[in-house]
């Protein structure tokens, strides 16, 4: 058919779906303009009837997704790095529910092996049964400050190394002494980095922990080898030819029987499947783990199971400081606990600073919740898959892109809400019409795309888009505000229309933190 003929086709198509719309054609084009009027009116009753649930959709309501992230060592506290994996990890579970799927939040706890033992050795060489509440630490803190200990104690004797290896020998022989010692120090370790989740919103639905699944892979592995999926080598180590990939070969099994992280992983990935019958597994890992995650999936196709090919390495960047990379051994980390309180004197001085709280307002609670929205704003808005530098002191201004911008613009909606409640009507009740110029039409737009852009990034894995909007979102807001006048206009219904608009940006920015973990300040 001509184009002429199927623009004109097209034409009486759209126009019965959309009688309000001017649909003309040209040729073999097909032109079509909307009713700004009727498209805000339908905008802003969508956002504002769906309220903090705007954008809420079923495009995975028939899946269930198992998310894998976090999985500290307990040797140590959780650090910067931690907190760009666990707010990744938080926020793609947060949007997938969001977006209609059934989410299991699952953590692995590494609480075996020589890094382990390493603090262990050192508390029990060095620790004169001193304990976090007599040396006044936080329990976390405290276990990695013995990891340091060892590492620096190695340095000088070369029998340390020797003597940590001797102790996991006599772990996995069940020592007794050396397990009253191992639960003793984890439940410190696990205590302390618990009280770090609950502070920055962290959760999970369930927790394995490596000491309970590091021997469930050998089976599968000696299954494989009984069925010729892998061999044997002289040694009597079993190995896996990675040709078909265009990789070399992977040991699975150590000559003297031993598993290694990608046997103990295999078993974990089959026993969760087995737990919770998942259609895709996420694993939220860094970058360094890229070949791991190749050969794991690989390996569990190899074995026969289906539902390995929906498994997932959500890969992310290293997180380094301005002044170069951090060694947890050297004991030059930044610790998650001690980054969140230098932020929020950061956020308190910035408070004192600008006067920004009203009278009897609680600045401790506020800036805490403004250190939580800088960190986790900052983190997610670089694309996981890229490296980044965290630069605190940019990370927590009220100006520019930062999560604190975007919460003083929210609480700046609301105390326009609490200052001229008469002006909340539903948006039936508003003129549509009074919105006529390019700015508004150009906010009422962006609204409406809100949806498409958890769509995208859930697509994506990638909640940076979602940052991205919210910043562009605020922008366009701050200038409007700036310009025009809202609540104090001196038409009423300009006025009920342009407090619809904020309260349409309001809804996007609330639905927006709720899904990266932001939180969300009327004040």
């Amino acid at each position: 058919t001509s184009p002429q003929n199927i623009a004109s086709e097209l034409a009486d198509f759209l126009l019965e779906k959309y009688p309000d719309a001017i649909i003309k054609t040209a040729g073999g084009y097909l032109n079509i303009f909307l009713d700004k009027k009727n498209i805000s009116a339908e905008i802003a009753a969508d956002v504002i009837n769906a309220g903090e649930n705007y954008g809420k959709q079923d495009l995975f309501s028939s899946q269930k997704i198992m998310i894998e992230f976090s999985c500290p060592n307990t040797n140590k506290p959780l650090h910067l790095g931690h907190m760009r994996n666990n707010i990744l990890g938080e926020s793609i579970s947060r949007l997938f529910s969001f977006l209609g799927a059934d989410v299991c939040k699952v953590n692995l706890i590494n609480d075996r092996g020589i890094h382990i033992c390493k603090s262990m050795l050192a508390y029990k060489e060095l620790g004169n049964g001193e304990t976090p509440e007599s040396a006044g630490k936080k329990s976390d803190h405290f276990v990695g400050d013995y990891y340091v200990k060892f590492n620096q104690w190695a340095s000088s004797d070369d029998s340390a190394e020797e003597k940590a290896r001797e102790m996991l020998r006599r772990w996995e022989n069940g020592d007794q002494e050396v397990m009253s010692l191992w639960k003793r120090m984890n439940e410190w370790a696990i205590d302390g980095i618990n009280k770090t989740y609950k502070r920055t919103g962290i959760s999970f639905d369930r927790v394995y922990y490596e000491s309970q699944t590091y021997l469930l892979g050998k089976d599968l592995v000696l299954k494989g080898l009984d069925n010729g999926v892998f061999y044997k080598e002289n040694d009597g180590s079993v190995w896996v030819d990675l040709s078909e990939i265009g990789l070399d070969k992977k040991v699975l099994l150590r000559k003297d029987g031993t598993s290694l992280y990608l046997t103990q992983d295999l078993g974990t990935a089959v026993s969760r499947h087995e737990d919770w019958p998942f259609e895709r597994l996420i694993y939220v890992v860094a970058s360094e783990q890229n070949y791991h995650f190749k050969v794991l999936f690989y390996v569990l196709k190899k074995l026969g199971y289906d539902w390995a090919e929906n498994l997932y390495h959500l890969s992310y960047g290293m997180v380094n400081l301005p002044e170069g990379k951090m060694k947890s051994r050297e004991g030059t980390v930044v610790d998650a606990d001690n980054l969140l309180d230098q932020l929020v004197e950061m956020a308190k001085a910035e408070i004192e600073e600008k006067g920004k709280l009203e009278q009897g307002d609680d600045a401790d609670k506020a800036a805490e919740a403004i250190a939580l929205g800088a960190l986790h704003y900052f983190l997610l808005q670089v694309s996981p898959n890229k490296d980044m530098i965290f630069d605190p002191r940019e990370s927590i201004s009220l100006t520019g892109n930062t999560g604190p911008y975007l919460q003083y613009m929210g609480a700046r909606i609301s105390s326009m809400l609490r200052k001229a409640p008469e002006l909340v009507v539903s948006p039936e009740e508003v003129d549509t019409s009074r919105l006529n110029q390019a700015s508004e039409w150009e906010l009422m737009s962006l609204m409406g795309e809100f949806p498409e852009i958890l769509a995208s990034a859930a697509r994506d894995y990638n909640p940076s888009l979602i940052v991205s909007y919210l910043y562009d979102v605020g922008k366009l807001f701050s200038r409007y505000y700036h310009d025009n006048p809202i609540i104090t206009n001196e038409d009423k219904e300009t006025a009920k229309a342009r407090l619809l608009l904020a309260r349409c940006v309001l809804n996007v920015l609330k639905a927006g933190f709720k899904l990266l973990n932001i939180p969300f300040l009327e004040r």
